[in-house]
This record gives structure tokens, sequence and C-alpha cells, in this order.
């Protein structure tokens, strides 16, 4: 499973920076091959100073060996061997009407003394985080999500809806970091769902992507901008810098399994504010972006 899954992270790799590079026109993908010390590495592909992305990574890695110590902690275990692999992405627009999109698929396995396998998994998902609220777009990228889930079980886009806005949410600020998507994670084989049925799901997932975002950025990316929303836009990108730095599982495995640096934080956008109690003005379309992302929403039902 290992090996057939990350062939396909490998492969998916390159059907989305093929697709990103497409709709950008200028900017290609510049690539950086790495290893780790202890075991593995991965292959880190980075766009910047496009015509429409202003940054963005597609990152995929497989690392092995011992399990580090915080690690054994978080899963209640003791001296074990591990493997994980995935895909992470994060893209930043450079126009503020385009929201940045962000999505994970991954593996992980872990062993015995004599080399068995005695704990596998599936995780991942894919959220939108707009700086500009288009219904339009939430529904488009909702419904590719569902459409996916459906195929699999009816069951799964609801669940994994409520996860993903459970998951992204800044707590310290009480808001939710985007419009949400799809979070699901610690996909076990059981007498339902048997690993190959987990990976067909997930590579279901990770082949929607483009279908889900690249529509969205095809209707928003050549629309007018002012100087404020640009601010507006950079503003909203520090609360996304705030969740990936305090609460991201992903971003913290990274950096205590002594991941690579310079890929674990290629998701930080390179344009940020930090304005001091900033608030929009009242009906503004600032402000209705905030009122939205007090509560989660159904968006297939609107």
């Amino acid at each position: 499973m290992k090996n057939k899954f990350y062939q396909y992270i490998q492969n998916l790799q390159d059907q989305i920076c093929a697709g990103l590079e497409k709709i950008d026109g200028v900017a290609q993908f510049r690539q950086d091959l790495w290893d780790r010390p202890e075991g593995g590495g991965g292959r880190t592909r980075v766009i910047e100073n496009g015509s429409v992305f202003e940054k963005g990574g597609v990152n995929i890695s497989a690392v092995h060996g011992k399990l580090p110590d915080s690690m054994q902690k978080l899963f209640n275990v003791g001296e074990a061997d591990f493997f994980a692999c995935g895909l992470s992405l994060v893209i930043h627009p450079k126009n503020p009407m385009v929201p940045t999109v962000h999505a994970n698929w991954r593996y992980f396995e872990m062993y015995d003394d004599n080399g068995n396998v005695i704990q596998q998994w599936f995780g991942g998902g894919q959220d939108l985080t707009p700086y500009y609220l288009f219904e339009e777009d939430a529904r488009h990228f909702h419904q590719t999500c569902k459409t996916a889930c459906d195929k699999h079980n009816p069951e799964f886009y609801p669940n994994y809806k409520k996860k993903c806005d459970e998951y992204f949410w800044n707590a310290h600020r009480h808001e939710a970091r985007g419009l949400g998507g799809l979070f699901f994670d610690y996909c076990k084989a059981t007498p339902e769902m048997s690993m190959e049925n987990w990976y067909n799901f997930v590579t279901e997932v990770g082949n929607s992507f483009l279908e889900a975002y690249l529509p969205i950025v095809e209707r928003r990316k050549e629309l007018p901008y002012s100087a404020e929303q640009k601010t507006w836009q950079e503003i909203r990108r520090g609360r996304y810098v705030e969740f990936n730095l305090v609460h991201d599982k992903g971003t913290l495995f990274g950096l205590k399994t002594n991941g690579r640096i310079e890929s674990i934080l290629m998701s930080l956008p390179p344009h940020v504010q930090w304005v001091y109690d900033h608030q929009p003005e009242a009906g503004s379309e600032e402000e209705k972006l905030l009122k939205v992302l007090e509560k989660p929403v159904d968006w297939i039902a609107l």
C-alpha cells in the first residue's frame, strides 16, 4: 500500500502543478529534491511571483525511521518504526478575489520489532479560504467535495465537512479559518472499509482537487481590486499564519520529526499584515466575510 500510494501522489503532484502553471500562464514551479537524515526525503515544488499566484507550494514526501518521542506520546506507544508519505499544497493567489486553497492527502504505517505493520491509516482533505465571499464559489467547491464522497459513502461528506469545520477553527480568534471542505484522519480498515477501499476514496478526493479549485480561479483572477482590498487580504493572511503555527497538526508533525523546514513553512504567504484591533466597516464586504466565519454554513443547501 505504501508504494502504491507514494506512486499515486507523485503522479498527482505532476498533474496539479501542470494545471496551476497553465492557468497562471507566466510562472513555473521550482523543484527541490531533499533527503531527511533519519530516512526518506521529498520533492518540493514552489511557484512564486506569477500573474495569478503570488506564492504556492505542492510538496510530496516519504519519511521513515524511529518514531520520535513526541509522536510516541501522541500515539500512546513505545519505541516503534514508522513510514509516512503524503502530498501537501497551499496556494496563495495575487488577486484578493481569488481564495487561498489548501489540500493534503497522506498515509501512515507503524511497525513492530519484526517489521510487521501494526497500524496503518489514511488522512487528508481540502479546504477553501477566501478573502471576499462569493457564495457561488463556496457551493461549487463543496459540491465537488460531496460528489467525490458520495461515490463511496453518502455519510462521508456530512461527516468530513463537520470535521473540517471543527479542525480549521482558530480557537484563539473564535472564528473559522475559511469556508471549510473536507477533513478526515485515522481512516483505518474496518469490516465495512478495507485499506483498498480507503485508498480508492482518498484518491477520488485527490483527483477532484483541480475540478474544485480551478474554475473558481478562472472566474475571479481578472476581477479588479483596490489597494484597500489588497490590505484586507494581507490582514486575513495573518490569521492563516496563526492557524498554521498554533494549531495545524501537519505543521507540528513536520517540525517534531525533523522535517525540511523550507518545505514545511512553504505554506506561509509572502506578504502579511497584523494591524492592531482591525475592524472592518459595518455593512462592508469584509464584515460580511467575518459574519460567515462565525458559524459553519451548509453550502450545498443554499
